[in-house]
């Protein structure tokens, strides 16, 4: 990314990183799975015939109750007929025409499916039990103008067990800690265009990562689940709350539109046309193994600002597009955060230790979150930074192509362009070595792979392969990581390598241009 901002430093006047849109997801744990609802139903003494009823006066006392809470505001309650209504723009119409500058703005009901209980009877035991289904159910859409957050909603599910969502957006929520502290800014829809102290900023927004996230999220889902009322007829535990959706977003704010237009064509060519299955790998941290049997997709739309690129590892994803004219924004999503890790401690038989694990949906890695979004982003600037490039590429490669001596001893020059030479830098620049580094035994099975299932000619290819090692980290282009058998790219080795396979690969035509 320091790549990126010092090549534009003429055009760009900041950058800030932070949370985007985000939607916690929250779970009644004690009766959000089977086991745990026919217990609930067990205590109660509710026989599996008597569910439906049940569960309908659940529901009816929580829409009953949303009523209420709507004519207590004095905002209106709309039923809506079609789920494909957009929600959102019909709450900013009654927010801007109600002029509402804070609290509710309305509440919509919906029919929606959803995941729930249902009886069904057995066909072999002729008995009727609880199973989990798809069905359709009432759903209220809760729209507010928060003192904190602005503009967001929650969805709440009137059918068994009840499963919450909140959506929050964290440009929403700088734009007023900013205005909170006066600091002047420019604001177009939920993208900050410029801010007087980008600093300042990013260290407000840096708050959301440390935030505890369940004291309030907690206040809403009590605001309108009358059975989380401990005085209720029936008393249900709280919710558990998890991050469905995490957007995380990079903005570099550009001096104006033309400076972002200048380059902007050029960067979307490049992301299509050269960010290749490798590239997309790095970015989303996830090694290219044997074993990964995801799908890899790369994706360009027009948007009515202008050309989207987006970039897909599985469910996940990582796009690039600009915003309210000036402003370039590359932005991350997770959606599945078990495809990454995080450290955590764990117990072992009777013993505890720290070691990598699956990253948890919960809001108690949401830090973890942060951290792979962010190095995602800046890997993506890292890769876009040699658009813009103004050094010949004889600059570069001239410098290896010389006698260099280290620790006294002579090493030969390199052949960049060569055919021998390319093998060797694109085995070292593989996608799956920037994340978990380079060993001899990687390199030695891309390039001798007919030694591996001979004992007498292996040995001689891992020895050529250490000779092969010496000479790259000689003309620093790696270096050994201490303590360990792995070496990582420099710098100047990405740019050397990268620089000389593309110009391997540079159509003739061009050159001739």
């Amino acid at each position: 990314m320091e790549r990126f901002m010092k090549r534009h430093a003429s055009r760009i006047v900041g950058s800030i990183a932070g949370f985007d849109r985000i939607l916690f997801r929250g779970n009644l744990s004690s009766i959000c799975h089977l086991g745990g609802m026919d217990r609930f139903l067990s205590s109660l003494r509710i026989r599996y015939k008597e569910f439906g009823e049940f569960a309908k006066m659940i529901s009816n006392q929580i829409r009953d109750h949303a009523q209420e809470f709507a004519n207590r505001e004095g905002r209106p309650y709309i039923y809506l007929y079609s789920s494909k209504q957009s929600k959102e723009d019909e709450a900013r119409a009654i927010a801007e025409r109600d002029q509402i500058s804070n609290g509710l703005i309305c509440i919509f009901s919906c029919v929606e499916p959803c995941q729930s209980f249902t009886i069904r009877k057995n066909a072999g035991t002729k008995h009727i039990n609880l199973a989990i289904g798809e069905r359709k159910c009432l759903h209220l859409y809760f729209y507010f103008i928060d003192r904190e957050f602005g503009f967001m909603h929650l969805r709440l599910q009137t059918w068994l067990p009840l499963t919450i969502q909140v959506c929050i957006n964290g440009r929403e929520w700088l734009s007023r800690r900013l205005t909170m502290e006066g600091v002047k800014y420019q604001k177009l829809g939920n993208c900050l265009r410029w801010i007087d102290d980008i600093e300042r900023a990013q260290y407000l927004m840096d708050e959301l990562t440390n935030r505890k996230w369940s004291g309030f999220l907690n206040s809403l889902a009590r605001k309108v689940n009358p059975w989380l009322n401990p005085k209720a007829r029936v008393v249900m535990r709280g919710y558990y709350w998890t991050v469905r959706q995490c957007e995380y977003a990079t903005d570099i704010m550009f001096k104006d539109q033309e400076s972002l237009e200048a380059i902007y064509p050029r960067l979307i060519r490049y992301a299509i046309e050269e960010l290749g299955t490798e590239d997309i790998l790095r970015f989303l941290s996830r090694a290219k193994r044997s074993h990964f049997q995801g799908e890899v997709r790369s994706s360009l739309q027009r948007r009515g600002e202008g050309l989207r690129v987006r970039h897909w590892v599985r469910e996940n994803s990582i796009k690039m597009y600009n915003k309210a004219g000036n402003v370039l924004r590359i932005e991350t999503t997770i959606n599945v955060p078990k495809r990454f890790k995080v450290r955590r401690r764990t117990k072992t038989g009777d013993k505890e230790i720290v070691r990598w694990m699956e990253m948890r949906k919960g809001i108690v890695d949401i830090r973890r979150r942060v951290e792979v979004s962010r190095a995602a982003n800046e890997r993506y600037l890292e890769a876009l930074a040699v658009i813009g490039e103004t050094t010949p590429s004889r600059k570069l490669l001239d410098t290896v192509s010389k006698r260099v001596e280290r620790n006294g001893t002579k090493h030969r020059a390199l052949r960049p362009i060569s055919p021998e030479e390319s093998r060797l830098f694109q085995a070292v620049m593989k996608g799956e070595h920037h994340i978990q580094g380079i060993r001899n035994e990687d390199i030695r099975k891309s390039l001798y792979a007919e030694c591996e299932s001979d004992p007498v000619t292996r040995p001689k290819a891992a020895a050529r392969t250490t000779r092969l090692l010496r000479l790259l980290k000689a003309h620093d282009l790696i270096y050994r990581v201490r303590t360990t058998n792995y070496y990582r790219v420099t710098k100047k080795g990405h740019d050397i390598m990268g620089t000389a396979l593309r110009f391997r690969e540079t159509d003739l035509a061009l050159l001739a241009a």
